[in-house]
């Protein structure tokens, strides 16, 4: 409860705060006025109080005119000593808050200059009073401990400020952090899907376009290619499944989830055996020392053949295809290439489609996360379409 309301406090505005001071330091100056005194002391009249409460209304002011309300209270003080005879306090007590204040707000050049004149003015005001050492090196002490207690005040604000400023500005960077995270994933998962669906549709169009034609023709050829409908659809489905169910908010739906792991090199001859159903022939080789590699390469190699192969069916119009995985032994090189129309096959779009592209910006995207690069251009002799891409691999899957 305490701690609350001392919370309030601080929160309040500064101007009620310093009235508040003001009333708090008017009733201890109160004290001498009211309570039983020795009958030879100087009495308490009330021209004295009044002065004394005149002293401490500068309180009022203290954070807006820091110098004007020291000079206020030494007037109003220095009236008391030389025309009344009243109760004397204990302590200064609001000319200490305007010590206070002024080592926390001021400048060094003002502090500096009230410091020299202050100092004076305290050896003029123990001169008329006791002229003893004791009361001077007591008002000495008692002013430098209200002027330290400002700057150690000052120094803590400022550091809070400085730890303040840098909690917002991790918090802005996080957050920062945390949207090109989400901008990442966002382009991951597009990528992701444009590979799936741009793929098993393709396969699924030149499909349907050939079966009429088998149908009329050689009806065994279209029972296939309605078998090949079927299952690149399915796994569409089921890849699409996989990805959709991760991204899912429910905690149970995502637990349900399928959990297979991506498409690596290992699924590629089925991949291939989809194609080959589509018309072309497509080929398949391994050189180097083949070996396992970590499953984000492996799929990234799969997509990259995958979106390699639907701009073949889509665009190319070729009749066969070349996939070749080269193991070096600090890099993988993974090589498309067709005998179809070449690179303008892409901007022709046979199959009535728009493209923009992104197939290819994807592979390179790809291949940019695993440190390796992706080319795109006329195959050998100048003739097709070829996809060149290298991925480095890790120094401990080249030892394996």
């Amino acid at each position: 409860m305490i701690r609350a309301w001392g919370e309030r406090v601080r929160q309040a505005d500064p101007r009620w705060q310093d009235l508040g001071l003001a009333l708090l330091v008017q009733v201890a100056t109160t004290i001498p006025f009211v309570v039983p005194r020795d009958p030879l002391d100087s009495p308490a009249t009330w021209p004295a109080y009044l002065l004394t409460t005149l002293g401490n209304v500068p309180l009022v002011w203290r954070r807006r005119a820091p110098v004007a309300a020291i000079f206020g209270m030494v007037a109003a003080g220095s009236v008391y000593t030389l025309a009344l005879d009243g109760p004397g306090q204990p302590l200064p007590y609001a000319a200490l808050i305007g010590v206070y204040t002024m080592a926390l707000l001021c400048p060094a050049r003002v502090r500096i200059a009230m410091g020299v004149t202050l100092t004076g003015l305290i050896l003029v005001s123990v001169a008329l009073n006791t002229g003893t050492a004791k009361e001077l090196l007591f008002a000495l002490f008692v002013f430098a401990a209200a002027y330290a207690l400002g700057r150690l005040q000052y120094t803590r604000q400022a550091y809070t400020a400085a730890i303040e400023a840098r909690a917002a500005e991790l918090e802005r960077a996080n957050r920062i952090e945390a949207e090109q995270a989400a901008a990442r994933e966002r382009a991951r998962i597009a990528r992701e899907m444009h590979d799936i669906l741009s793929h098993a549709v393709s396969i699924m169009i030149v499909q349907a376009e050939a079966g009429p034609v088998a149908v009329r023709r050689a009806p065994e050829r279209a029972e296939a290619a309605f078998d090949a409908i079927a299952e690149t659809g399915r796994d569409a489905m089921a890849q699409l499944r996989t990805m959709l169910g991760v991204l899912r908010t429910d905690r149970s739906a995502r637990e349900e989830a399928p959990r297979s792991p991506q498409p690596g090199i290992e699924e590629l001859p089925g991949l291939l055996e989809r194609v080959r159903g589509s018309g072309p022939q497509v080929s398949y080789e391994r050189t180097g020392a083949v070996r396992a590699l970590p499953a984000p390469l492996e799929a990234t190699v799969h997509r990259v053949v995958q979106e390699a192969l639907t701009n073949v069916v889509k665009h190319a119009g070729a009749s066969e295809v070349s996939v070749r995985l080269a193991y070096g032994p600090r890099a993988l090189t993974v090589t498309v290439t067709d005998d179809g129309r070449g690179p303008g096959a892409v901007a022709q779009a046979p199959l009535g489609g728009k493209s923009g592209g992104h197939g290819l910006i994807g592979i390179r995207e790809r291949a940019a996360a695993h440190g390796g690069t992706a080319e795109f251009g006329p195959g050998p002799g100048g003739l097709g379409f070829s996809v060149r891409m290298v991925l480095v691999t890790s120094p401990l899957e080249v030892g394996r």
